[in-house]
């Protein structure tokens, strides 16, 4: 390759956001539109998608909303079926609910696991059979640094979250032929609604800061360049892989800095 000032180019290509309404989801819409590509905005509330849709427009970019529900298997295809061109998927939607295992009702369990991993893999298999047949793609799934590392009341979350990485590498062997690659993101924590309530308390806010080596929190913004390199030719040769933008969090002990 000759032209490395063009390896983030995303020119011509036509991007699927799920979740692009808030936080992460709307932060990637955003980025990959600031680099060329033409992106479909999906998220459950159609307003939010049709904002962030607006947003791509007035910054001089391309971009259409659609109301979708990950936990709909139909919905996801249809909404795939629509598009009249698929280059990248980027998969955002999470929930979580906090509580020790021996609280959670049969339903928390249950609305956990039908957004965070059977709602993703709804859309992996959607996409991934679009992208396969015309042998080209990049999917890249969100997953979160508690696939790895775990807290008191994170158990039904941080086994989606695994589970969802487990999804991916699979897929991407599956797909490698084809020329479809699979990739996860794991962000640390992150300052969107999912987290909002842990803003409320600024001890547990804080304690989450100093777990980072940055000794802060991620803006969705910092999430987008992980999105951009793995939907660009960049990370062409990437695929099956866990990215982790934690600011270190998975990287360091954290529990005390010993007199050097």
């Amino acid at each position: 390759m000759d032209n490395y000032r063009g390896i983030f180019e995303l020119n011509g290509k036509h991007a699927l956001v799920v979740g692009a309404g808030s936080g992460i989801g709307r932060a990637a819409a955003l980025g990959l539109a600031a680099f060329g590509a033409q992106v479909c905005c999906a998220d459950l509330r159609q307003e939010a998608a049709a904002a962030t849709a607006a947003d791509i427009f007035a910054n001089g970019g391309n971009a259409v909303a659609e109301a979708s529900d990950l936990r709909d298997s139909a919905d996801v295809q249809r909404l795939v079926d629509r598009l009249p061109a698929l280059d990248v998927l980027v998969c955002t939607p999470s929930i979580n609910v906090r509580k020790p295992m021996l609280a959670l009702t049969d339903e928390e369990f249950d609305r956990v696991v039908n957004l965070n991993l059977r709602g993703t893999f709804f859309m992996l298999r959607a996409a991934g059979r679009r992208m396969a047949a015309q042998e080209q793609g990049s999917i890249i799934v969100m997953s979160s640094i508690r696939s790895q590392v775990i807290e008191p009341g994170q158990g039904v979350y941080a086994a989606t979250k695994a589970g969802v990485i487990q999804l991916v590498r699979t897929l991407a062997a599956e797909l490698g032929p084809q020329g479809v690659r699979v990739n996860a993101i794991a962000p640390g924590v992150v300052d969107t609604p999912l987290t909002a309530p842990i803003k409320e308390q600024p001890a547990w806010y804080q304690a989450y800061a100093d777990k980072s080596v940055l000794k802060r929190w991620a803006r969705v913004d910092e999430i987008v360049g992980a999105v951009i390199y793995l939907a660009a030719d960049a990370s062409s040769y990437t695929t099956g892989a866990v990215l982790f933008v934690d600011g270190g969090w998975t990287a360091a002990d954290g529990r005390f800095a010993p007199p050097l």
